[in-house]
Parts: C-alpha cells; sequence; structure tokens
C-alpha cells in the first residue's frame, strides 16, 4: 500500500544512465583534478584548442603543396571530342544536325545546362551540322572537311 507515495517513485531500470557529476568533490569519486589529468594546457580552465590544432606539429594544410589557380569567374565547359561525335552517329544516337540537347540525350555529356566545347581530337568522317558554344580551330576544320557546319551559340 505505501509503494505508490511519491517518496518512493523511481525512474524504470535501465532508462536512466549513470552521469558523471565531475568536480563535486572527493567522495563523487571524481573531484581533485575533475577526470583531467596533471597539468598541461588541457588541466587548465580557459583552455581551447582549435580542432585543426595538431600540438605544434606542422598542420596538414601546411604539408599539402599548394599549385594551380582558379579565376572565381571562370566558365566551365564540357568538352566533346570529334570522335565522340563520330562514335554516336555509328552508334545512330545522333544524326544530322547536333545541339547541346541532343548530346544530352544521346550521354555526351552529363550536365544539361553548361556551356559544350568541341574539341578536334579524332576522325570525322559524317556530314554533321553542330550547333556549340565554343570550338577549337582543328574541330571546325575537321567539321568541314566532312562537308558539315559549325556553328557557335552565344
Amino acid at each position: 500500500m505505501s509503494k505508490n507515495i511519491l517518496s518512493n517513485l523511481s525512474p524504470a531500470k535501465g532508462s536512466r544512465r549513470k552521469v558523471k557529476r565531475i568536480g563535486r568533490g572527493q567522495g563523487s569519486g571524481y573531484g581533485g583534478t575533475a577526470t583531467r589529468g596533471h597539468k598541461g594546457a588541457k588541466s587548465r580552465s580557459g583552455h581551447k584548442f582549435r580542432l585543426w590544432f595538431e600540438g605544434g606539429q606542422m598542420p596538414l594544410t601546411r604539408r599539402i603543396p599548394k599549385f594551380g589557380f582558379k579565376p572565381r569567374n571562370r566558365e566551365e565547359a564540357q568538352i566533346v571530342n570529334v570522335e565522340t561525335l563520330e562514335r554516336l552517329v555509328s552508334e545512330k544516337r545522333i544524326s544530322g544536325s547536333v545541339t547541346p540537347e541532343s548530346l544530352y540525350q544521346a550521354g555526351a555529356v552529363a550536365k544539361k545546362n553548361i556551356k559544350i566545347k568541341i574539341l578536334g581530337t579524332g576522325e570525322l568522317k559524317s556530314k554533321l551540322e553542330v550547333s556549340a558554344h565554343a570550338f577549337s580551330k582543328s574541330a571546325i576544320s575537321k567539321i568541314q572537311a566532312a562537308g558539315g557546319k559549325a556553328t557557335v551559340l552565344s
């Protein structure tokens, strides 16, 4: 009958973990140094090392060599070679006129709304009307030599 008195209530078994009450006197078992050990920066109040601090060792960001330069306002372009166009024609994935949309649908480029540059690596035998944002000189000459036309999009 006395089990339901408020002073006898306790949490259900396993519902609470034992909390380390650090720095609350010797009787707690965590008094004295309060689990911080003796001496050194980490034992003192106000100690704060940054996450990337490596104990005075040369930091990773300074150990790795830096090289190259990428301007903030660069315009990236997806590159398609002339040999890729010829392969797509032989696989009958494109024919006649080639646009950025048709290259995307054929799987030649990964992204839909990004500029495309045609480069002149490889041979082109098919007559194609290619529309792209940029061409290399060799790509233009190979497309025209095959009887096609290169149109620059703005």
